[in-house]
């Protein structure tokens, strides 16, 4: 404006009827308070894409398996066998006590492991007790055989036998005299009794044979295989064991350390899986399921997104504070040396993919008379839509409903008076 009267000074010669420059004026005024307004708004293109609706979290890395290996009774450190980031094996000696140090028991130990191991042996190759078990079962039979014709022979008439006294020459002479008879009531008893116990020999000896015919006795072996243990057991407290295949990520002793019961020797973990467990809201649970693809970062691993997917997610919620959540573990399938244990990761999980849907940013949606709308530019004027979404991401949502048409020019910070006031400010936030 200014301008414009300079230039009607310095140009005093043109005669400009008073009317025309109240009029040029007032265009001037409008022409410039219009693109003074249009360029008040930020606006953006409604356009159609694909939108990936997420949920994210933060959790720690661990190993799908650990352990704290700890000493089990007290000594000299002989022999440390393994240092931080080597990888074991399970059953490798990590570590082990000088055996002068070691209580008495531990040492005895090894003499009654020698002396079951021996028995254990002798059980598993020796044929001595089969043969034997089959000499008893051959007896057994034998003397059952025996009993039973016995008592078999007792149902009809049977040889006796009479003592007779003959007078010969005034003397009574004793004679056998022989005649066919039948047993008498005792005579039968004591057979069944015999014959029953005969029977109940045998039984046992086919059972002993039984168990021995085929090898040693399983219960046996397993007996002489728990003592070799008992004394492994006993042993084994001298030395500390890697539980699994892993990694040792901590490690303690020295050669010549004195150590004590429970005190801590090493970690291992298997970092070949690597696991995050992230607390999610009740509400957003039920869109979570296994094989669901998921993105991570970590703050201290810079400019570099891991992938991964859900494994498992919690049935049951844990109430902390008031608050309800539900523990979803994720898999690393692209975890390298850079990731460790005990990092913090910022977890995406992917719960939906949808393609070729009307896209609006979310920082445009207000809340009016409890309905969401938003504002569309038209020839330069703001025009209320009211919209119906559906599923979301962290900037854009889906269009269900609402008079809105790829191209619209969408007003990403509509001022107040556009909304009805501060009052009806709802959850995707209030004006520009």
């Amino acid at each position: 404006m200014s301008k414009l009267f300079e230039f009607l000074k310095k140009n005093r010669k043109i005669s400009i009827p008073v009317g025309a420059v109240l009029l040029i004026v007032l265009v001037f005024v409008l022409v410039r308070g219009n693109n003074q307004q249009k360029s008040a708004y930020q606006t953006e293109a409604v356009k159609r894409g694909e939108l990936t609706a997420t949920i994210g979290a933060t959790g720690s890395v661990r190993a799908i398996q650990s352990a704290t290996l700890t000493w089990q009774t007290t000594g000299t450190v002989q022999e440390v066998n393994v240092h931080v980031g080597d990888r074991v094996r399970k059953g490798d000696v990590l570590a082990s006590l000088a055996k002068t140090s070691l209580p008495q028991n531990i040492i005895l130990a090894e003499a009654d492991r020698v002396s079951a191991q021996k028995a254990y042996d002798d059980l598993l190759n020796s044929d001595t007790d089969r043969a034997k078990a089959w000499i008893a079962l051959r007896d057994a039979q034998d003397a059952y055989k025996k009993a039973d014709d016995y008592r078999k022979s007792l149902n009809g008439k049977i040889d006796l036998t009479k003592i007779v006294y003959i007078n010969f020459g005034g003397k009574l002479i004793p004679q056998v005299k022989y005649y066919k008879g039948y047993a008498d009531a005792e005579t039968i008893a004591d057979a069944d009794a015999d014959l029953a116990l005969k029977k109940a020999q045998l039984d046992d000896a086919q059972r002993a044979y039984d168990r021995l015919k085929d090898g040693p006795n399983k219960d046996d072996l397993a007996a002489a295989q728990a003592r070799v243990d008992a004394a492994q057991a006993t042993l084994n407290m001298a030395r500390i064991l890697a539980p699994f295949n892993g990694t040792v990520t901590q490690a303690e002793p020295l050669p010549g350390d004195q150590v004590t019961a429970g005190e801590v020797a090493f970690r291992v973990d298997a970092l070949s899986t690597l696991l995050v467990d992230v607390q999610v809201s009740e509400v957003d649970i039920n869109s979570i399921q296994a094989g669901q693809p998921v993105t991570m970062t970590f703050d201290a691993i810079l400019d570099k997104e891991y992938h991964g997917e859900v494994i498992e997610a919690a049935q049951a919620g844990d109430i902390i504070s008031g608050v309800v959540n539900f523990t979803v573990t994720v898999r690393l399938n692209d975890a390298d040396t850079l990731v460790k244990p005990g990092m913090t990761a910022a977890v995406n999980i992917v719960t939906e993919q949808i393609k070729d849907q009307l896209l609006i940013p979310n920082r445009s949606v207000r809340v009016v008379d409890g309905k969401k709308v938003v504002y569309i530019l038209k020839n330069g004027v703001p025009q209320k839509v009211v919209v119906t979404l559906g599923p979301s991401s962290d900037t854009m949502s889906v269009v269900v409903d609402g008079d809105i048409k790829e191209g619209d020019l969408i007003i990403l910070n509509p001022p107040v008076q556009f909304q009805g006031g501060p009052g009806n400010r709802g959850p995707f936030g209030g004006g520009g």
